[in-house]
């Protein structure tokens, strides 16, 4: 079945595969051995290996490894494992036809009872075509809350059906989102009223290995982490074979481990060494890679590449599949704005983490901490008082609506807890402890406490760190509150993600952001190029972002001679594990690098750290314990909450600035010619890419409804269209709902209806205040359709439907008197 090629240590393997491939050219069959399906083209033996018997190293790709080539398609291209396939993965490769299975894969429908949307049919459709086209690692980037988890469902249900792959690993990086994908796959009724699981059989977290008819195995990375590079004793290292395909859900997480979960998880030491052992997991085994996620990073595209479907979250929102927020409520507080300040001379209190002690000492100059720093390198429970104080006045915990609460620490999150029940009790006289829990991962079963905030009436407001950024799925949350700052883009949209979900149960229309560390704002965009000053607490992390965007060549000279200051003076404290993960992520000994940063040019070091991101993350790492962390009792006071308009300072100057845009881009932008002139004829592409434009500019529907109740004092839910005629032709404003009942009221009194005529009408009513554009294609879908579509409701209509939707269209669109 297979060609092996041995070389000595000293040779490149790679290249060996080409002698194998003569050897499996020139075999001689005697009898009637043939494999089934031979010969395939020139070759007699359908796989050849090459290797030198050394351990795979990316850095030495061809010197390394054991090289393979299934030789059944000339497109299969030779690639290293880093071990080998077993015998019956083998004969089970060898069984695969994939050519075959694309083909039935294009016959396939999608008829299914678990129904899908037309964009997660159009990420399926993408994944399966470039996976015709040979595409080995792919990327799918939907918004959350979009149902990335049912997409793929349905993609591994058909990967399979097809025999497209022989048996799926689907990694999550937590036990929780495993446990929900696990009941997901179990629930999920595909064909014949049968729930996936009754069709293919599936391993969940607590099973360490498949079996030979497992189809799908859940498990966490750190498992397999385990099992892959550190395998106790008796346990078998898995097989290259073991898995033709792996999915990973969440599959950004590599940016930030979670360090709450260290307890009860494999812990890293590092970003660095977290994102290797994770890569080292996907390529351990010969499969395709698959990877979901709302908010691609870095390493994720490195790893899977650009995606090949992306469906963002302002389009759902457009689309109406997610909720759309209002602009933020900014907490503005005495402290907030003007920093916590201690003088020349008075005393400071210290919390000393590793003794437990309270240190007192006398500030020598001026100390000022800003909102950044508030819970991190000093407790201020004033601070705290007042925004939970804000907080009660504007979240009643006897409503249904769920409220997540994001904070700095562990520490900070228990201060918040007790804070904000007093606040609630002094608000509305009493209140549930358990309304208000803290769900980290040092709270007493916290998997349980994310079920009962999933499922149950309490806890109502959940406050946590990093716990429930990603992949929890409560569609009840209505509110989130920010009293921590975060860096990472990719982390703060998916802290919002948590509360994107429509839920219909509990009417939930909009979602509400507090900020109290003005954390809009701060993620905004920022310049790339920052001043090169000499600051001793500068990161590494920066000078080398700064290396990577500077052109002046003694600009470049600059940082390179920082990065060389602070190295030395760097490795006096350097760990030998630190040392050693630099040397391997460097190639070279520490000394050696500080000579390589010396002798070459800036432009050079650009590249060369271009690939070696890790060794600045390792720089920046702190060791030794926690850092002392300052005790403030400075007095604080509500300033100002306040809605946050982007650059408008006021709603009316937000509504100003988008009556001005509509001046200055009326005449070039279509849609808006065709909204201001002739609304009937608008299209429903044209109203999305509308929407999408303004969203572009700033312009959201539900911005420019808060910003229009917050000057006049009305609440009117205005459709899009409606702002922009008041805007442009000043037309009244009214809701939509209301244009819609007086358009439907006008044509009913219009002329003598049947009584089937009024009703489908009422029905077109109904669908118009869901969708603002019904046209025929509406009519031919979902409820319309199942009642005969266009064609049938047209014969009630005696062949008038058009005219009477032009009609209604008229009706909709004229002024109020």
């Amino acid at each position: 079945m297979a060609v092996v090629e041995a070389k000595r240590q000293r040779k490149d393997v790679s290249g060996a595969i080409d002698q194998a491939k003569r050897y499996s050219r020139s075999f001689k069959v005697w009898g009637d051995e043939t494999l089934p399906g031979s010969p395939w083209g020139e070759f007699i033996v359908p796989f050849v290996f090459a290797t030198n018997g050394r351990e795979f190293l990316q850095q030495l790709r061809t010197k390394s490894g054991i090289w393979f080539c299934d030789l059944r398609r000339p497109d299969n291209l030779r690639h290293p494992l880093p071990t080998w396939y077993s015998p019956q993965g083998l004969i089970d490769t060898l069984s695969q036809d994939i050519d075959e299975s694309h083909q039935r894969l294009e016959q396939e429908g999608f008829d299914y009872t678990l129904k899908l949307r037309d964009y997660q049919v159009k990420a399926i459709q993408s994944v399966e075509s470039a996976l015709a086209q040979g595409q080995s690692a792919l990327l799918i980037a939907m918004a959350t809350g979009t149902g990335k988890t049912k997409t793929c469902i349905a993609l591994v249900y058909r990967l399979l059906k097809t025999k497209r792959f022989r048996r799926v690993l689907f990694l999550v990086d937590r036990t929780a989102l495993g446990e929900q994908t696990a009941n997901v796959f179990k629930d999920s009724r595909m064909e014949n009223l049968q729930t996936f699981a009754d069709i293919f059989e599936i391993k969940e977290l607590g099973d360490t290995t498949p079996e030979r008819d497992t189809k799908v195995h859940i498990s966490t990375v750190q498992s397999f982490v385990k099992r892959i590079l550190y395998p106790s004793d008796g346990t078998a290292v898995p097989t290259a074979d073991q898995y033709d395909c792996i999915i990973v859900d969440e599959c950004h997480r590599g940016y930030l481990l979670d360090r709450e979960l260290s307890d009860t998880e494999l812990t890293f030491r590092d970003f660095s060494d977290y994102i290797s052992k994770y890569r080292r997991v996907l390529e351990h085994f010969d499969a395709v890679k698959i990877g979901l996620t709302a908010t691609p990073a870095l390493h994720t595209t490195q790893i899977f590449g650009e995606p090949v479907y992306t469906y963002s979250y302002r389009e759902a929102v457009i689309d109406g599949w997610l909720i759309d927020h209002e602009p933020p409520i900014r907490i503005r507080t005495k402290l907030s704005v003007d920093g916590i300040v201690w003088n020349p001379g008075e005393v400071m209190e210290f919390f000393n983490p590793q003794t437990g002690q309270l240190d007192l000492v006398h500030a020598p100059d001026e100390v000022r901490l800003e909102v950044e720093q508030f819970n991190k390198r000093v407790v201020t429970e004033e601070f705290n008082r007042v925004v939970c104080e804000t907080l009660a006045q504007n979240i009643d915990p006897t409503e249904p609506e769920k409220t997540l609460i994001f904070c700095a620490t562990d520490a900070h999150a228990d201060i918040v807890v007790d804070q904000l029940k007093k606040a609630l009790t002094d608000q509305y006289g009493s209140v549930d402890d358990d309304a208000v829990a803290k769900i980290t991962g040092n709270a007493d079963k916290p998997l349980q406490l994310i079920r009962q905030f999933r499922n149950e009436v309490n806890p109502k407001i959940a406050v946590t760190v990093d716990l429930l950024t990603t992949g929890i799925d409560v569609p009840s949350i209505c509110n989130l509150v920010f009293i921590r700052r975060v860096n990472s883009r990719i982390l703060y949209e998916q802290m919002l993600g948590r509360a994107t979900r429509l839920c219909d149960e509990i009417g939930k229309e909009v979602f509400r952001i507090f900020d109290a560390v003005n954390l809009y704002e701060a993620i905004a965009p920022v310049s790339s190029m920052k001043p090169v000053v000499v600051n001793p607490n500068i990161s590494f992390e920066q000078l080398i972002q700064e290396l990577s965007t500077v052109k002046d060549p003694a600009a470049g000279a600059e940082i390179v001679d920082q990065l060389i200051a602070k190295l030395q003076s760097k490795r006096r404290h350097l760990s030998d594990d630190r040392t050693e993960a630099i040397g391997a992520s460097s190639g070279m000994q520490f000394q050696e690098m500080i000579e390589h940063l010396r002798s070459s040019d800036p432009l050079q070091l650009k590249e060369w750290f271009s690939s070696r991101a890790a060794i600045a993350q390792i720089l920046d790492l702190r060791d030794g314990g926690a850092n002392p962390v300052l005790i403030s009792h400075h007095p604080d006071e509500l300033r100002s909450v306040e809605r946050g308009y982007g650059n408008a300072e006021k709603p009316q100057d937000y509504l100003d600035s988008f009556t001005a845009y509509l001046r200055e881009n009326l005449n070039t932008i279509p849609a808006l010619i065709v909204v201001t002139q002739r609304p009937r004829d608008l299209t429903r592409a044209q109203l999305k890419e509308l929407r999408l434009l303004l969203d572009a500019a700033g312009y959201s529907e539900k911005t420019l409804q808060v910003a229009w109740r917050d000057t006049t004092n009305e609440d009117i839910a205005a459709s899009i269209i409606g702002f922009i005629r008041q805007a442009a032709l000043g037309d009244v404003l009214v809701s939509y709902e209301q244009r819609v009942d007086r358009a439907i009221a006008k044509i009913l009194s219009s002329r003598a209806w049947t009584l089937p005529q009024r009703k489908w009408l009422e029905r077109i009513a109904k669908q118009l205040k869901v969708e603002t554009i019904v046209d025929i294609e509406a009519l031919d879908r979902g409820e319309f359709k199942t009642q005969g579509g266009f064609h049938r409701i047209n014969k009630v209509f005696v062949g008038q439907l058009k005219e009477i939707m032009t009609e209604i269209n008229d009706a909709l669109w004229q002024n109020v008197i």
